[in-house]
């Protein structure tokens, strides 16, 4: 039992589980089709790290790139994200004014919002397998275009709500690429031992970044009008498209199987579903593809992609599944203990944040305060405040402490390390929303200043990005050969979840009252924090049982197998 994990006793090497500081010249968690080769190893450091997965050694394989290309491609997708995820948040400040534009309550306002969050949710579920063939890069370039035009519609509808809707819903699809892919990316980048600090930056953009929206979007509203609010973001996403263009090649690549050192591909357990027959056969026909090593001994001449051919939006298929299996291949992971605990870690936090800020306007933009949009958009400040902590918090803790950790376990490392993430997250998160459950009531009967509820709310923020970033980091490390599916999950979860209670936000205020409300909130994430205990015990015998039980092989792919038989049958 490491460090409080229980140790699995089917397999011997359970996918997920890797060894970072070893004798680079050994194998040890890998049983590779050269077995005369050694692992290739980080040595900047005083101790060598074994990277995972190991590179190829095809130059166009991401992980051979320079790190500062990695990190430039991060910062691209990570600033687009932002101007993208901005679009959630961005009528935050504008309640009361789009209110009396279209002469509707702040439920129908607020609506707005929620038909967001739907578009996300639904496009996220039909982009990801295109992902998963296709590679990420188009996806990108398509939802950027999107938003430019969405935006732009936005910003022009007038007095038309129902335009206006549709162009919120629209919106919300070309977002859904930012949202449900950028992590994902972080793990065709980078090795194990590089991603923390990269996935809190990225979990900064996406979940973070688009809290100082509503600071500008006030002062923007009160200056030139609120419509110019969506005319900027197309302006600056249109620049973005330029840099994507350029500087974004595909980051998805389709790796030899027995390089995966960190999925489990090469391990040879009898008894599961990687078998060293089951490799043989996969690293044969993956062998298609120019990027691919070769396990027959012949050499392989690569050449490195030129900038023109680096700019395609297509460079080959990078499975051989077909969309319509990778379509539903998300759906049953919901069962699967560890998705679902990511789902609930990450979705609720989001869910509350969406909460508060629908609610915030009625709080504040009615008696004793008055406020306008610029007052309530620099209320914004706290929760940017918020975020910023976050990512300091879970970018310092999140490396230092899975390699703290793999040194006091003998050199092995367990994803479940990411898991105590969540203790920051229960502390910040849960501390956020009872304090501002009891200090907005007090800010509306005079017993304190507003600038204290504004602070929880920081609170509350700085918990949903580090729980971000903690269920992020522990489906790419445990689960890298399912993270989109994963980061699918996560993204239909949290927005149907958050679309839902843009319903019940201002219902829930008035017959519960605001402080009792939360506590309810708050106490539900106390909950959904304490379920990490069980998931860090169980979660390395979790991996190995969801290993030799596909459940993916087990629903989706038998489905899809009769499916084909049925209508070859036919014809």
């Amino acid at each position: 039992m490491g460090l409080g994990i229980l140790e699995d006793k089917v397999l011997d090497h359970v996918p997920g589980t890797t060894r970072y500081f070893d004798d680079p010249d050994r194998p040890q968690t890998a049983d590779t089709l050269d077995a005369a080769r050694g692992l290739k190893c980080d040595t900047s450091g005083s101790a060598p790290i074994v990277l995972h997965p190991q590179p190829s050694d095809d130059p166009n394989d991401p992980l051979n790139w320079p790190l500062w290309r990695r990190d430039v491609i991060t910062l691209i997708l990570s600033l687009t994200a932002i101007f993208a995820t901005a679009l959630g948040p961005i009528l935050a400040a504008n309640t009361l004014t789009l209110s009396l534009w279209f002469g509707l309550d702040f439920t129908r306002i607020a609506l707005l919002t929620g038909y967001f969050l739907l578009g996300v949710g639904f496009a996220g579920f039909f982009f990801v397998p295109s992902g998963r063939i296709w590679g990420k890069r188009h996806l990108f370039i398509l939802g950027t275009l999107i938003t430019i035009g969405s935006s732009a519609w936005g910003g022009a509808v007038g007095k038309n709500y129902t335009s206006f809707l549709w162009s919120r819903i629209i919106q919300g699809v070309g977002t859904a690429p930012f949202e449900s892919l950028v992590n994902a990316a972080v793990g065709d980048l980078y090795f194990v031992h590089e991603r923390g600090k990269r996935m809190a930056f990225t979990n900064l953009a996406v979940f973070g970044g688009a809290f100082f929206t509503p600071v500008l979007v006030g002062k923007i509203t009160h200056t030139i009008g609120w419509w110019w609010t969506f005319y900027l973001v197309s302006i600056f996403l249109a620049v973005c498209l330029v840099a994507l263009v350029l500087f974004c090649p595909e980051t998805a690549f389709r790796r030899d199987a027995a390089l995966n050192t960190d999925m489990g591909t090469a391990a040879t357990t009898s008894g599961h579903n990687g078998s060293s027959d089951d490799l043989k056969k996969q690293d044969a026909t993956s062998n298609t593809n120019p990027s691919s090593i070769t396990t027959n001994g012949t050499h392989v001449d690569y050449k490195k992609k030129t900038f023109v051919q680096s700019l395609a939006l297509f460079d080959g298929r990078k499975t051989d599944d077909s969309f319509f299996r990778l379509l539903f291949r998300p759906l049953p992971l919901f069962v699967q203990p560890a998705f679902l605990w990511a789902c609930l870690i990450q979705g609720t936090m989001i869910g509350w944040t969406v909460f508060i800020g629908v609610v915030l306007a009625a709080i504040f933009l009615g008696p004793p305060l008055f406020w306008n949009e610029v007052s309530t958009g620099y209320a914004y400040l706290g929760p940017f405040v918020g975020a910023l902590l976050g990512f300091a918090i879970a970018g310092g803790l999140a490396d230092w402490s899975a390699k703290y950790l793999t040194r006091r376990n003998g050199g092995v490392y367990e994803p479940e390390f990411r898991i105590l993430l969540v203790i920051p997250q229960l502390v910040f998160g849960c501390m956020g929303l009872y304090g501002f459950a009891v200090t907005s009531q007090g800010t509306l009967t005079g017993a304190n200043h507003w600038v204290v509820p504004i602070m929880f709310f920081g609170f509350e923020v700085c918990g949903m990005v580090i729980g971000a970033v903690a269920s992020s980091l522990y489906i790419v490390d445990a689960y890298r050969d399912l993270a989109v599916e994963g980061f699918t999950c996560l993204i239909i979860f949290k927005n149907m979840f958050s679309f839902g209670l843009t319903f019940k936000a201002y219902e829930w205020l008035v017959y519960g009252g605001i402080e009792e409300t939360f506590h309810v909130l708050a106490s539900v994430q106390v909950v959904v924090c304490l379920l990490s205990i069980p998931m860090y015990i169980y979660g390395k015998r979790n991996r190995s049982f969801f290993y030799r039980h596909d459940i993916i092989a087990m629903t989706v792919d038998r489905s899809s197998d009769w499916l084909n038989k049925v209508f070859h049958r036919k014809k």
